[in-house]
């Protein structure tokens, strides 16, 4: 009996320690998930705040980025807008440039098909038919075809004053096409204003070679073609004979305007007589030639002094140098 008692003691000791040591053991993770869970939860907050500054860092940024992007968008469509009104403004001008020169071109077909046969036959002529005409006299009309076309190089010294720009441009462009069409065919052309100032600047001091691509592009340049002028043709034509003058060549200078704003004629009639030297025949290498536009009588102020000083030098500087003095009676084209 003792010794079944005994047995049954030693058990339930067993047993009790075993649930106390797993109380214990629930106890201590317990106490240790308890305290460790502020920090876990400290960094946890470190963390997401830390995230949360660099996102509102990155916002602003882009907000930034943002504004500047807008602000350049805003400055292309404003250019853009610009450009349209512009483009819009050249294809107006394109189309009334275009209508002008379609009217022009039906009324001066016949006219300048004569003429450019008439030119050519000229240039074809032989020694002896040319001997024969120089005892002919010369006529003179209103017309480019009335000025001589037995040169191999063609020159224009064409006024760009504002007078000019504003009433004569068209009949201007007109009279070059025109002119151009006279000489169908020659060895080199140039383009200056009445300053000595060249059309095409990469030219300067050469001859521009005659092709149809080139007279298209010297006609399409005098639409824009504004540099500055002081209404006189002198330093145009001393800088054209010293730059091209060659007692080999036959030259043509053409001279376009409307006013001479200098006081004295005389001096330059004697400078070019001086510069202009005579070729075998007694006769100078570089005819002159003058068109003169009547645009102080257009703008009603009357001719004016520079009008009629414009009219006396170029009238005497074509009788000296074998060219000859057009005075237009209109400037409408």
């Amino acid at each position: 009996m003792r010794k079944q008692r005994r047995d049954n003691q030693v058990f339930s000791l067993s047993f009790l320690d075993c649930i106390c040591c797993c109380f214990g053991a629930i106890i201590l993770l317990f106490v240790l998930s308890k305290f460790a869970e502020p920090v876990i939860i400290e960094e946890v907050r470190d963390d997401l705040q830390s995230v949360i500054a660099r996102l509102q860092e990155e916002r602003h940024e882009i907000r930034g980025q943002t504004h500047v992007l807008n602000r350049k968008l805003t400055h292309l469509k404003e250019q853009v807008s610009k450009e349209r009104e512009r483009l819009a403004r050249l294809q107006g001008d394109l189309s009334e440039i275009e209508g002008e020169f379609a009217a022009s071109k039906k009324n001066a077909t016949v006219q300048n098909t004569i003429e450019g046969k008439l030119a050519r036959a000229l240039q074809d002529l032989t020694k002896e038919m040319q001997r024969l005409l120089k005892n002919r006299p010369r006529r003179v009309d209103n017309s480019i075809g009335g000025i001589p076309v037995d040169s191999e190089y063609i020159i224009f010294i064409i006024d760009t004053s504002g007078s000019m720009q504003r009433y004569a441009w068209r009949l201007a462009r007109k009279k070059l096409e025109e002119t151009l069409k006279v000489y169908p065919k020659v060895k080199g052309i140039q383009i200056m204003n009445d300053m000595g100032d060249y059309m095409f600047h990469q030219y300067q001091g050469k001859w521009i070679p005659d092709t149809p691509a080139r007279r298209k592009a010297i006609v399409r340049r005098m639409i824009t073609w504004r540099p500055f002028s002081n209404s006189s043709p002198v330093e145009g034509i001393r800088t054209a004979i010293r730059t091209f003058y060659d007692p080999k060549k036959k030259i043509s200078l053409f001279v376009f305007g409307d006013e001479y704003s200098g006081n004295r004629i005389q001096p330059v009639i004697d400078e070019v007589g001086r510069i202009n030297r005579a070729g075998p025949g007694g006769e100078p290498r570089v005819r002159i030639h003058a068109v003169g536009f009547p645009v102080l009588v257009a703008d009603r102020r009357g001719i004016g002094a520079t009008g009629q000083r414009f009219a006396t030098l170029m009238r005497t500087l074509c009788q000296k140098n074998g060219g000859t003095f057009v005075g237009l009676n209109s400037i409408n084209p």
